[in-house]
C-alpha cells in the first residue's frame, strides 16, 4: 500500500488502460529457441506478464516474468535503463505485472533472456504470492482461492488446458457427425431425467417454485420429438446432495440423443467420442490414473450387470423377488435395507462390483424400477435397454434405448410418484409436458450422458471432482 501511495503521489497510475505492443512469451521462447551460448538475436520484442521471481545483482537484476504460454528471463541494468529507471523497477514486487521491451539473447548458462531496454508498470500487486518454492499446498485454500492455485502449481494449470482441451475434442467430435448443440432449460417447473434431490428457489414475479435442472433429458426428447434428429447438450446440472471426491452440487453432464439409435449405437458412440478426447487432451489413449494405466482403445469390455453381481457375490439376482435377494446377500454378511428388487441389485452392484472395474467397461442391461426411462428389453419384462459406463470405479456415462411407448411411460412415472409418496426424495414425477409431446410419437431413439467432470479426472490423473472444477462448491467460511 505504501508503494502504491508513492506512485500515485509521483503521478503514477499503478493501473494503466493500455498495455502497448507486445506477444506471448511462448511465441518468443519458440522462435529463439536455436540461440547458442551467449549468442545475440538481434531481434526486439516485447513482452509482458506477472513478476514470479527476482534476482538484485547490485547495478543488474534478472526477473522472471510470466505469462499464459510461458515463462522467460529478463535481464535490466541503470545502463539501460537509466539511474532513475532502473531504481523505480527495483521496487518491483513479485506478483506485479510488468511489460518489457529489449533485445533476446541467451546468456553465459544457457538461459534465453530479454536484455531490456524500455519497460512499464501494468498493474500493482498488493498481497504477495504463495511462498514459490513449495507452491501452494493448503487444499481448502487451493479451492477457495482458485487464483493463486493456478498462479503457483504449474500442474493445476495444466489439467483445466487439458479439459479444457477435451470439452473441445467432444464438442468437435459430434459436430462433425451432423450433432446440433443446444440449450435447454435450467430453472424447470419439474425436476426431472434423473433421480437426484432438487435445488429449489422462488420465482416473485410469477409465484412459482422452481428447481435447477438435475438433468435436461426431458427436454432433449422433446426436440427429437420436434424433428432436431440429433442433439447435444453440454451444461450444468444441479443435485442436492452429497459431496465427495467424485461429486459436486454443481457438475458437467453432456447429453446426447440420436433418432433411429439404440443403445448399441450409444455404445458405439462412446467408444469413439471418448478415444476422441483422449487423444486430443494428452495426445495418447493409454493414461496413467492412481497407479494404473488405462487403456481407452476401442472396443471396451461388455458385461451384464446381473451376470456382474452373481460372479462377484455368488448371489444369483436373475427371476429372484428383492425379499429373495435380500436373504441371500443377509447370509452372505451383507444387509441391503427394505428395497425394490432393482434397488437391492444396484446395492449388491456398487459393493461388490463398481469398484473393480478399472478398465472402461459397458454394464448392460439393468432393472426396469430403477431406469423409468428406458425402454424395456425385448422379452424381458424386468429388465430395460440400459448401460453405464465404468472406468477406475466410477460411473462415466449412462445410456438407454430410449422409451418411446407415451403410456408405458405414464405408468413408470405414476410409480415413480408412488415412491415419493413414500418419502423417496430422489424419486422422479409426473411430467405432463413430456407426455404431452411424447403422445405425439417419438421414433426409436438412442440417448446417454457423461459425467464431463469425472472423465477430466480420468485423464488428468486428479483424484478428486474438486480438482477438475475450477470453483468447487464449499461450505461458508467461517472468520476467526
Amino acid at each position: 500500500m505504501e508503494k502504491l501511495r508513492a506512485l500515485r503521489d509521483r503521478g503514477v497510475d499503478p493501473y494503466p488502460a493500455r498495455p502497448g505492443p507486445r506477444e506471448p512469451i511462448g511465441a518468443v521462447v519458440a522462435r529463439h529457441s536455436h540461440l547458442g551460448e551467449e549468442a545475440r538475436s538481434g531481434e526486439v520484442v516485447g513482452i509482458a506478464g506477472r513478476l514470479v521471481a527476482l534476482r538484485r545483482m547490485g547495478r543488474a537484476a534478472f526477473f522472471d516474468l510470466r505469462d499464459g504460454s510461458g515463462q522467460i528471463q529478463v535481464r535490466a541494468s541503470s545502463d539501460g535503463l537509466g539511474a532513475e529507471g532502473y531504481e523505480d523497477l527495483s521496487s518491483a514486487d513479485i506478483g506485479d505485472f510488468l511489460s518489457f521491451r529489449g533485445e533476446v539473447f541467451r546468456t553465459k548458462k544457457g538461459e534465453l533472456t530479454v536484455e531490456a531496454a524500455a519497460w512499464s508498470r501494468l498493474a500493482k500487486a498488493l498481497r504477495p504470492l504463495p511462498e514459490k518454492w513449495h507452491g501452494l499446498k493448503d487444499v481448502e485454500l487451493r479451492y477457495r482461492h482458485r487464483a493463486l492455485d493456478l498462479i503457483s502449481n504449474a500442474e493445476v494449470r495444466e489439467a483445466f488446458v487439458r479439459r479444457s482441451r477435451m470439452v473441445a475434442a467432444m464438442r468437435r467430435h459430434l459436430d462433425e457427425r451432423g450433432f446440433l448443440e443446444v440449450e435447454t432449460p435450467i430453472l424447470q417447473s419439474i425436476a426431472g431425467g434423473a433421480t437426484a434431490r432438487p435445488f429449489v428457489t422462488h420465482h416473485h414475479t410469477l409465484d412459482v417454485d422452481l428447481y435447477l435442472r438435475v438433468a435436461p433429458e426431458l427436454y432433449l426428447k422433446r426436440l427429437i420429438i420436434g424433428g432436431l434428429e440429433r442433439v447435444y447438450e453440454l451444461g450444468r446440472n444441479f443435485r442436492n446432495e452429497g459431496v465427495s471426491t467424485e461429486h459436486n452440487p454443481e457438475f458437467t453432464t453432456l447429453e446426447i440423443y440420436e433418432a433411429y439409435s439404440d443403445y448399441e449405437g450409444m455404445m458405439a458412440l462412446a467408444e469413439g467420442l471418448v478415444a476422441a478426447a483422449t487423444q486430443a487432451a494428452t495426445g495418447a489413449l493409454q493414461v496413467p490414473y492412481q497407479g494404473v494405466e488405462l487403456d481407452f482403445s476401442p472396443p471396451w469390455r461388455r458385461v451384464g450387470m446381473e451376470e456382474a453381481v452373481q460372479e462377484a457375490t455368488g448371489i444369483a439376482v436373475r427371476r429372484r423377488t428383492a425379499e429373495e435377494i435380500r436373504a441371500d446377500a443377509a447370509r452372505s454378511g451383507i444387509e441391503i435395507p427394505p428395497s425394490s428388487r432393482g434397488k437391492a441389485i444396484e446395492r449388491l452392484f456398487e459393493e461388490k462390483v463398481e469398484p473393480a472395474l478399472v478398465q472402461p467397461t459397458f454394464v448392460l442391461d439393468y432393472p426396469i424400477d430403477i431406469s423409468p426411462l428406458a425402454k424395456r428389453a425385448l422379452g424381458k419384462d424386468e429388465t430395460v435397454e440400459r448401460f453405464e459406463l465404468f472406468v477406475a470405479g466410477m460411473e462415466v456415462g449412462n445410456a438407454f434405448t430410449e422409451l418411446n411407448d407415451p403410456l408405458d411411460q405414464r405408468e413408470r412415472f405414476e410409480a415413480q410418484e408412488r415412491l415419493r409418496a413414500g418419502g423417496d426424495e430422489e424419486a422422479q414425477r409426473v411430467d405432463e409436458d413430456f407426455l404431452f409431446a411424447l403422445e405425439h410419437g417419438m421414433p426409436p431413439t438412442g440417448g446417454i450422458g457423461f459425467g464431463v467432470d469425472r472423465l477430466a479426472m480420468l485423464l488428468t490423473n486428479s483424484r478428486s471432482i474438486r480438482d477438475v472444477i475450477l470453483f468447487p462448491t464449499l461450505r461458508a467460511r467461517r472468520d476467526a
